[in-house]
């Protein structure tokens, strides 16, 4: 069950209700994490803003076309703002730090990600993080890079400017879009779709001017693209923002952990990748870091509901 509170928001009515939100939300940044082995089995080489044009448009139009529904008045321009820090923006820099970066190292880079939304949060939403939460942002930083950080390292200064910047801007649009919500009477799936379909025309002009006509595509790339535009974007997005709108922004920003990860475990699996020691301990600190945020979460709201202190 849920209840409305005094901010209008809908929040789950026991911790149960929380954690299966947070289910939900988590698999946003699982399908994210098997964007790297689609990008590099399937699609084509050496074309990161057709990949993220063809990632962000077509399942924003689809959206579009489902729900039948376009922003009015001003929300014009936040979805424009919205849809360049959570798609357009974040696509582009994360590309660049991709091609410029050791995986690793990206991977590294986005794991600060909870505790800039930590600051943000305080700063535009005055949610204050618990000590708690903000120790086990620190521990999912060295968890990750545990676990992606091997051999040696380069340190592209573009590249580091590159993926500071992607994090931060993907930051920015999470407490951004906690702090808008969304228009009232309008879906998550239209709200996502206005996201998505903004960022993706933004990103489009680029591709073109700096990259040239797309290639012909074959049936694995067509697959690849399939998979990250319906499920690791337009579905992942759609259970993102469903979660931004019930879950405080702090817990929600540790789910992100998750993506390096699943990257991991299916090099792993899929491509006979070995882990080391050292590389499942990081898994381990990364996975406990992201249940004991989400602990956090629910104590206090389960609290919040009861009017426990």
């Amino acid at each position: 069950m849920l209840e409305t509170h005094p901010r209008g928001q809908v929040v789950p009515r026991a911790t149960t209700g929380g954690w299966a939100i947070t289910g939900l939300a988590s698999l946003a940044p699982v399908t994210w994490g098997t964007t790297y082995l689609v990008t590099t089995q399937w699609l084509p080489p050496d074309r990161p803003l057709l990949s993220g044009v063809l990632r962000a448009l077509p399942a924003g139009l689809i959206a579009l076309l489902i729900t039948r529904r376009l922003p009015t008045g001003g929300w014009w321009w936040r979805t424009v703002v919205l849809g360049t820090l959570n798609i357009g923006a974040f696509f582009v820099l994360l590309f660049v730090a991709a091609y410029r970066l050791p995986g690793g190292v990206a991977a590294t880079l986005s794991a600060a990600q909870p505790l800039i939304v930590a600051g943000l949060a305080v700063a535009l939403l005055g949610e204050r993080p618990s000590r708690w939460r903000l120790g086990w942002g620190l521990v999912g930083v060295v968890g990750i890079a545990l676990m992606v950080l091997r051999g040696r390292l380069g340190f592209d200064p573009i590249g580091l400017a590159a993926g500071f910047a992607g994090t931060a801007v993907m930051a920015a649009g999470t407490v951004l879009t906690k702090r808008w919500g969304r228009p009232s009477g309008v879906g998550v799936l239209a709200f996502a779709g206005w996201q998505l379909t903004a960022g993706g025309l933004l990103i489009a002009p680029l591709a073109l001017a700096v990259e040239g006509l797309p290639p012909r595509l074959d049936a694995p790339a067509l697959g690849g693209y399939a998979w990250l535009s319906l499920v690791g974007t337009g579905l992942a997005y759609t259970l993102w923002f469903t979660g931004l709108a019930r879950l405080p922004v702090t817990a929600m920003s540790f789910l992100p952990l998750l993506s390096p990860v699943v990257a991991a475990a299916l090099g792993w699996v899929v491509l006979g990748q070995s882990l080391t020691a050292t590389q499942l301990l990081g898994f381990g600190l990364a996975m406990v870091s992201i249940s004991a945020a989400q602990l956090d979460s629910n104590k206090h709201l389960f609290a919040r509901l009861t009017g426990k202190s």
